[in-house]
């Protein structure tokens, strides 16, 4: 996984100092339109949230949900629970590298903001996870900072210091996507944080 964590960037690594600076730049709007307008869940279906940080989408998920959040971070995971604890399941765990019958047959799959922090070779092995994660039909909806012609100076600006170091544009993380999925939708939004930002949408069917 390719991310800087040092210097400032290595108090992203506490629960708190991480969603505190999401809210700051309106997370809380961005999953609330990631999940009306994207994701759609409905009570009765499983979902898998790969790279779930702290969970925070729970607080835009309908009761009904069966969530699933995984991440590598502990520290994550604990806050998660913690705060969610009886909403979900919670595990520090790289659902690439387990077979387990655990992570199969979810209805919905999520990535936020977690393909640019991987090279091309991991990003293709996330998505093929989430794939065979995935019964017939299901779906993976993932956003991430992109570069896009036009976007303002400011919002390049900022993604150009991001934590993740494989930012790429719209198309970018398209073709990779349809490596693995022959459906993949993209979306292209400039409007889903306070700050001037560009975000890469993919929707992608198994």
């Amino acid at each position: 996984m390719a991310q800087i964590t040092t210097g400032v960037r290595a108090i992203l690594s506490s629960p708190r100092a991480y969603d505190f600076t999401q809210n700051l730049v309106g997370a809380e709007r961005s999953r609330k339109r990631l999940v009306r307008d994207y994701l759609r869940p409905q009570a009765g279906q499983r979902l898998l949230d790969i790279g779930c940080g702290t969970a925070r989408i729970l607080s835009h998920l309908p009761d009904g949900i069966a969530y699933t959040g995984v991440d590598l971070s502990e520290r994550y995971i604990q806050a998660a629970r913690q705060e969610y604890g009886s909403r979900g399941d919670f595990a520090c765990v790289d659902v690439g590298r387990t077979d387990s019958d655990r992570y199969r047959g979810f209805d919905l799959a999520l990535a936020t903001g977690l393909l640019h922090h991987l090279d091309d070779d991991e990003a293709k092995r996330m998505l093929a996870t989430a794939r065979d994660a995935l019964r017939p039909g299901g779906r993976l909806v993932t956003i991430d900072p992109c570069f896009a012609d036009g976007q303002s100076a400011l919002a390049r600006y900022v993604i150009e210091r991001d934590r993740g170091r494989n930012v790429r544009t719209a198309e970018g993380y398209a073709q990779l996507a349809r490596d693995v999925f022959a459906d993949v939708r993209v979306d292209v939004r400039s409007d889903m944080l306070r700050i001037p930002y560009t975000h890469t949408i993919l929707d992608c069917r198994r």
